[in-house]
C-alpha cells in the first residue's frame, strides 16, 4: 500500500527525482509506502515532507490504482490525493535516494515520460487535469 501527493502551483507539480533499486534515476510524485498504524492521510503528509520538505494539505482522493510490475513479482495500490502545499524547510534532510526536488509541467511530464516510476505517476496526473476528485471521507481508519 502506496500514497502519493499531487501538488500542482502554476501549472507545474510536485515531483522528485529519485534513485530507484538498481541505480537508476527516474520521476515521481512524492510518495511511498504506509508505516504502521499510520493513517492514509498522515503518510501522504510526511512522505511528502520527507521527500521534498514542503508541508503538504491533503484536500482531495484523486483514485486508489491497482498496478501489476510487468515482472509479475510485485503488485502495488496507491491512493493518490492532491493538495496544497505549505512552507518548505530548506534545511530538512531528504530521504536517501532523492536526487532532486522539481516542479515540472505536464508538457516537461510528457518529454520525460521514459523516467518515470512506473506508469502511475502519469495517470494520477492525467487524472487530476482531468478533473477526478472525491471526497476524502471515503478513506477509513479502523484501529485496533
Amino acid at each position: 500500500m502506496t500514497v502519493a501527493a499531487i501538488a500542482e502551483r502554476e501549472g507545474r507539480f510536485l515531483l522528485v527525482r529519485e534513485r530507484a533499486t538498481g541505480g537508476a534515476l527516474v520521476i515521481n510524485q512524492p510518495a511511498g509506502h504506509l508505516e504502521a498504524g499510520e493513517t492514509l492521510v498522515e503518510g501522504v503528509i510526511r512522505e511528502t515532507l520527507e521527500e521534498t520538505g514542503w508541508g503538504f494539505v491533503p484536500r482531495d482522493l484523486v483514485g486508489i490504482y491497482q498496478w501489476q510490475h510487468p515482472g509479475g513479482a510485485q503488485s502495488f495500490v496507491r491512493v493518490a490525493l492532491c493538495g496544497d502545499v505549505t512552507a518548505r524547510d530548506q534545511k530538512r534532510v531528504l530521504d536517501d535516494g532523492i536526487e532532486e526536488v522539481v516542479w515540472l509541467s505536464f508538457d516537461e511530464v510528457i518529454q520525460n515520460r521514459d523516467a518515470l516510476r512506473s506508469p502511475l505517476v502519469m495517470r494520477c496526473i492525467e487524472d487530476y487535469l482531468a478533473g477526478e476528485r472525491h471526497p476524502m471521507t471515503v478513506l477509513k481508519f479502523v484501529a485496533g
